[in-house]
């Protein structure tokens, strides 16, 4: 029961969970880090149920100044070209303000581009932001700036196509099946920085083209370890729950559209010149299925917003995750629906440990004096994984917990394929 702000945890993960050995050569596994290095969540009581948790982030933005460098890439994908921008923390002294780009952001110089790369350890984390975000992101630089300041890791945020006041250079923005700005970084950054273990951070939307990329990756995957919070596991399943309440349709559902239909008209020129979407009819939208309908549906191919929403989906995703993956949901999160939280799927994975607050709303946890909790065991649990875990000790091939497959007990012989998407890429 939930007294005063105390919420109670939840973990969920296969009855075997993924071995793991310390750097001390002591022996443990993924559920007992998680559990070791997930503090309890004591929130704000005035604060006490996932609406107020959710709305309170539009008055709560007092957040760690984070400064920013930023990186323009060209995107490597022959079919989905275009631009897109990374933010790499900066440590050093403050650049001057530059009035198109978000608040303590510059451009690197083509001098420092040209420098960039090292042969150093120094763990480095890359960030996913939610819907319409960026690196600004308040519910971001708290989850960042103790790792940061700490002086131990470099950061990155991978902003999606037209966010963060960066410039769109084709039709396409991004969706939550877009993972090939976040391949193409990873792939970058290991060669950029050969040293480097790699770790993997996401929220909200973020989260789910994180999951799904990593998923993709498989056994491949660069990251060591990685970090969802507030992910819509099931797209379909949330946009359901906020269609199916006055106020998930009337505010949740107009603020988020309110958001993409300020993104559209950041990028109205672009929009006219590279599609062939009425760019009036979006400026006359309200809710966000109704800019997926009418940019994302014919932008990147789906018939509907629902069948966009079920492929983009990533609780199948997490069946074919192959690196330790912490997974942050709150019950009460009212975009992220708990209906759709993939419980059997962590269920029968190693890999993965689903923990769940029975409060926290969207991206909130709000701590009283205005902390966020979730900055917590983002900081420990990274911290416990790049320097105390054995990196090379981790087994990319523990198999699923699943029971045994009789041909004879009129078992089924086929194969669950957990990626097997519709949208697909025609070559001429």
């Amino acid at each position: 029961m939930d007294w005063l702000g105390r919420a109670y945890l939840n973990f969920t993960t296969a009855p075997e969970s993924l071995q793991l050995t310390g750097k001390d050569g002591a022996k443990t596994d993924l559920l007992t880090v998680v559990k070791e290095t997930v503090p309890p969540c004591n929130l704000n009581p005035l604060l006490f149920n996932g609406h107020l948790q959710t709305c309170w982030t539009a008055f709560g933005r007092a957040a760690p100044a984070t400064h920013y460098k930023r990186r323009i890439f060209e995107a490597d994908h022959a079919e989905f070209n275009g631009s897109y921008a990374v933010d790499f923390v900066n440590r050093g002294p403050e650049e001057p303000v530059d009035p198109s780009l978000p608040p303590r952001t510059a451009y690197f110089s083509d001098e420092e581009k040209a420098a960039m790369g090292s042969e150093d350890s120094r763990p480095m984390l890359v960030v996913l932001h939610g819907l319409s975000g960026g690196s600004h992101e308040v519910y971001l630089r708290h989850a960042i700036a103790p790792l940061a300041d700490s002086g131990e890791w470099e950061v990155c945020v991978v902003n999606s196509r037209g966010c963060a006041n960066s410039k769109i250079t084709t039709g396409i923005l991004y969706n939550a099946r877009a993972t090939w700005d976040v391949r193409q970084t990873v792939k970058w950054l290991r060669k950029t920085y050969p040293n480097r273990p790699l770790f993997g951070l996401g929220f909200s939307l973020g989260a789910c083209i994180l999951t799904n990329y990593i998923a993709e990756e498989g056994a491949s995957c660069n990251f060591k370890a990685a970090i969802v919070c507030a992910n819509p596991w099931s797209l379909d399943i949330s946009h359901k729950m906020l269609s199916s309440s006055f106020i998930g349709h009337h505010l949740y559902q107009r603020v988020l559209g309110t958001a993409m239909r300020k993104l559209a008209a950041d990028h109205k020129e672009e929009i006219i010149k590279y599609t062939n979407v009425d760019y009036e009819t979006l400026t006359t939208l309200t809710y966000l299925h109704e800019f997926d309908r009418a940019y994302q549906c014919p932008t990147w191919g789906y018939p509907t917003e629902d069948a966009y929403y079920r492929d983009a989906s990533s609780n199948d995703s997490l069946l074919a995750v192959r690196i330790p993956l912490l997974c942050l949901n709150a019950e009460d999160d009212p975009i992220a629906s708990k209906w759709g939280l993939p419980r059997t799927e962590a269920a029968q994975n190693p890999y993965t440990v689903l923990c769940t607050t029975s409060l926290g709303g969207h991206i909130g946890w709000f701590e009283l004096g205005g902390g966020r909790w979730h900055a917590k065991p983002i900081f420990n649990f990274f911290n416990r994984m790049a320097f105390e875990i054995e990196a090379e000790s981790i087994s990319h091939d523990q198999p699923l917990h699943q029971a045994p497959r009789k041909k004879d007990a009129g078992y089924s012989p086929t194969h669950f394929e957990p990626l097997r998407r519709k949208m697909q890429v025609k070559l001429d």
